[in-house]
């Protein structure tokens, strides 16, 4: 039986990675990445250096294809039916590897950005392989440091506060307003930058963007004060780098809710 293994690691530093999943490292014999390209040449090139620190113990192959293009201009009513297709083309390339590239009684692994729990697809794609039958495989998941986690220590906050929940959302859906009922609200894939369309006067925002990278930038305070500095400040970094990743919290402002987290 094969074998994979799904190992978050991190935000971007490759001093983020937890001792099991250093653990994890040492036991693979090839490992899976997904090229995203010229222009987020970084992201691969953190990989190989996180192999080249931690995957010390024992050899190891590289198998690499290249990442299917996602359409990120379609409409609403079309995002599902898009993620679904390029989903569908991820898995496979991800099976060609597998299946090609891993014998049986090999470990291979996927190298998560972050957690693989939030926000990212390889999970759903491990399965919809498995569903279609042609490739058998075990697998585990090593959970890693989110950058949402990067982001409160670097800010030095908690994510919620005593008594009230925290939301994690996405821009597309901070679109639609801040969420009802929430006070404190994590935003995630916002590459239209919705919190510059938020009116209310009570929000604070802490924001990050490429966090635990030697370019990570840190910025917070009132929304309707740094909104356009933010906006400047991420414009200029994703056409000098090509990319950006970011991710931020907005607070309402209460008396009643703003004491530390319990």
């Amino acid at each position: 039986m094969r074998k994979i293994r799904v190992i978050g690691i991190g935000s971007g530093d490759p001093d983020q990675l937890t001792l099991q999943a250093v653990k994890a490292l040492n036991t693979v014999d090839v490992f899976f990445i997904l090229d995203k390209g010229r222009e987020k040449s970084d992201l691969t090139r953190l990989r190989h250096e996180i192999l080249q620190r931690h995957a010390v113990e024992r050899p190891y192959r590289l198998m690499e294809a290249q990442d299917p293009e996602r359409d990120r201009t379609v409409s609403s009513a079309a995002y599902a039916p898009a993620v679904d297709d390029w989903r569908r083309r991820r898995a496979d390339r991800c099976e060609e590897m597998i299946r090609d590239g891993l014998a049986d009684g090999e470990c291979g692994a996927f190298l998560v950005w972050g957690d693989p729990s939030l926000y990212d697809s390889t999970l759903a794609i491990l399965e919809d392989i498995l569903a279609r039958g042609a490739v058998s495989f075990d697998y585990d998941v090593i959970p890693g440091i989110s950058s949402v986690s990067a982001l409160a220590a670097r800010h030095r906050t908690g994510l919620n506060r005593v008594g009230r929940p925290v939301q994690i959302t996405t821009g597309r859906r901070l679109s639609e307003g801040f969420p009802e009922g929430a006070d404190d609200v994590v935003v995630m894939l916002d590459a239209h930058q919705e919190f510059t369309r938020l009116a209310e006067p009570d929000l604070h925002i802490h924001w990050g963007a490429y966090l635990g990278t030697p370019d990570e930038i840190l910025i917070s305070g009132r929304l309707g004060e740094v909104a356009d500095r933010i906006r400047a400040v991420r414009e200029e970094a994703r056409a000098r780098k090509g990319w950006i990743m970011d991710t931020y919290l907005l607070r309402r402002e209460r008396g009643d809710v703003d004491r530390p987290g319990e």
